[in-house]
């Protein structure tokens, strides 16, 4: 029964009341989950519990996510539960559902389409974050297992209203890299760590999904943690857990490697041995059935191609190890070269240089406009009053300060303000002066 279950049914979710709420001291829960018409036992255990995006509660409404199974001692149908949610998100999973029998009935998540991912990839793409921790657990593990791999990031918000719009045009520009200026990379892996449904809806979108589908490149969905599942994983040519578990699926370990090249080399090794020992007994056989003269005679060149064959699979050898061994070190040289460190280091090397330049165009354009002010003044004083009190002129006023230029409206009694280029002085009109 238990078998037939597991196999035939599998996980599926499940909505209903929980009740007979029951937690053990060892932080399993036990619980049956019921509605109008039947009931189901349920058993979530302690790991689970802890990573769950709710707790359960008698009276909840809740949507689990388990496997049908047997409890064989005492020969009871439950749920062995891996995902529990508030039923709150209701109107989310059904979204979901719904995208997900779409696009399967349209042969997106078709095994047969899903491409292989290559063995010894040069380049890997990353579409994520620039900031998330993710981001770092992927080339820490680049780095260590396969350090001749050069990483190529395409910078995406992995959260949002409107970030999915910005993962499928990462895919869709890795994919066609000639076009939109990027490295051709072997394998794209796509993701960000984890969090509740809501902060991964992005990966749930349709157009995230028909991008993958249309990617030439092998694609790695690494959304989330290990119970989290997104569109983008059923549309992925591999799904992995976490984006930690994709670096490692995309690249081999450079130390099991080098141990499987020197397991090689020794089998190799030990295999043209026994075959030249082989040999060596049937010629000395063969010499032992002539005559001593004669088979010294006709062994002699034999014997000496046997040598120099020898040493021309010694030499092989050890120039294939040596090889390995030089690859090895050119791809992590190449690694260091195209590192994302070394580009920023660039960026900021001309920025400085930038800064510069603007530094000494800025001083030019201020000593330009200094000596313009110094002409202008120069000017303006060549111009103004003061020049002309200089050269013995002076100017007359009346009492409301306006410039007196015809003495023919004046009248006895006006008050008048001369000025000169030193003083002041003041008069009155009397009759005579008119």
């Amino acid at each position: 029964m238990r078998n037939l279950l597991e196999i035939d049914i599998g996980e599926i979710w499940v909505e209903g009341e929980i009740s007979n709420l029951r937690r053990q001291a060892s932080g399993h829960c036990y619980f049956t989950l019921k509605d109008d018409g039947a009931q189901i036992s349920c058993v979530l255990f302690r790991g689970t519990a802890s990573r769950a995006k709710a707790k359960p509660e008698d009276g909840m409404q809740a949507r689990l996510f388990g496997e049908v199974s047997v409890y064989e001692a005492r020969g009871q149908v439950q749920l062995v539960v891996k995902q529990l949610e508030d039923a709150g998100m209701g109107d989310l999973q059904a979204q979901f559902e719904k995208l997900k029998r779409k696009l399967d009935a349209e042969g997106l998540f078709d095994s047969a389409i899903k491409k292989k991912l290559p063995r010894f990839p040069s380049k890997v793409g990353l579409v994520t974050s620039p900031t998330g921790a993710a981001l770092q657990d992927m080339l820490n593990i680049l780095n260590r297992r396969a350090p001749w791999v050069q990483p190529v990031l395409y910078p995406v918000t992995v959260q949002g209203k409107g970030a999915e719009r910005g993962i499928a045009k990462g895919i869709q520009e890795l994919g066609d890299p000639g076009k939109h200026g990027f490295p051709e990379v072997d394998v794209i892996i796509i993701g960000r760590g984890g969090g509740s449904m809501e902060d991964l809806w992005n990966f749930n979108e349709e157009i995230v999904a028909r991008a993958i589908h249309s990617c030439p490149i092998p694609i790695v969905s690494a959304v989330g943690h290990e119970i989290d599942f997104t569109i983008s994983d059923f549309a992925s040519d591999v799904r992995a857990p976490t984006p930690s578990a994709a670096a490692e699926l995309v690249v081999p370990d450079a130390s099991e490697l080098r141990a499987s090249v020197r397991l090689s080399g020794a089998a190799l090794q030990r295999s043209m041995e026994g075959r030249l020992r082989h040999d060596a007994a049937i010629l000395s056989a063969a010499r032992r059935a002539l005559l001593p003269r004669d088979a010294e005679r006709a062994l002699r060149d034999p014997i000496q191609e046997l040598g120099r064959l020898r040493e021309d699979l010694q030499i092989a050898t050890d120039g294939q190890l040596d090889d390995l061994h030089i690859r090895v070190k050119e791809g992590a040289a190449l690694h260091a070269a195209h590192h994302p460190r070394r580009g920023i280091e660039r960026r900021v090397e001309r920025l400085d240089h930038t800064r510069a330049l603007l530094e000494r165009a800025g001083k030019s354009a201020i000593e330009r406009s200094s000596e313009h002010l110094k002409g202008m003044a120069a000017m303006i004083r060549a111009l103004g009053p003061e020049s002309t009190f200089a050269r013995g002129f002076s100017i007359t006023l009346d009492k409301e300060g306006n410039i007196i230029r015809n003495a023919s409206g004046l009248l006895e009694g006006d008050m008048l303000e001369t000025q000169f280029a030193e003083g002041k002085v003041r008069s009155k009109i009397t009759e005579g002066d008119l």
